[in-house]
């Protein structure tokens, strides 16, 4: 089965009713985890993005205590993993101050959990990528919110 353009769904989406996209959305939320934490994201914490992000880096907090840092495998596999999710909860925002402000804080605690990234190729590459994610991300902003995530980018280098 192909798959209809945005334009055919945005179209058929307006001849529906109300309860009928109600019901859409509840069957598209039963068949994919990522779907209903979307749309738990779009309905109740979309309005206040501050306290998601917030909230986003307590779960990162939890994870980096959780990274087993008896080798470098294990060390790389978390890290793989809590940026897959960051990244994750960055695509349901949709803000490019959120991205500047997960990502900047993704690299901070690299620094403040004192990861061996010198002792790995794969983590320097990893780190560096983000940084020049943050950067591509900061030149978005306005010249304000620039200044300010630059100074704190370059205290993290």
């Amino acid at each position: 089965m192909k798959a209809a353009s945005i334009a055919d769904i945005k179209k058929e989406l307006k001849e529906k009713t109300a309860s009928e996209l109600i019901e859409l959305s509840l069957r598209l939320a039963r068949f994919k985890k990522d779907n209903k934490e979307l749309l738990s994201y779009l309905l109740f914490e979309q309005h206040d993005w501050p306290a998601y992000v917030q909230s986003i880096k307590e779960e990162m907090d939890e994870a980096f205590e959780e990274i087993n840092t008896g080798s470098l495998f294990w060390i790389k596999k978390s890290l793989r993993k809590i940026l897959r999710l960051t990244n994750k909860h960055i695509r349901y925002m949709g803000e490019k101050e959120g991205e500047v402000e997960l990502l900047l804080y993704f690299v901070t605690q690299i620094k403040e959990f004192k990861i061996p990234i010198k002792k790995s190729t794969q983590l320097q590459n990893l780190y560096q990528s983000q940084v020049k994610k943050i950067e591509a991300a900061i030149a978005t902003l306005h010249e304000d919110l620039q200044h300010d995530y630059y100074r704190q980018l370059e205290a993290v280098q």
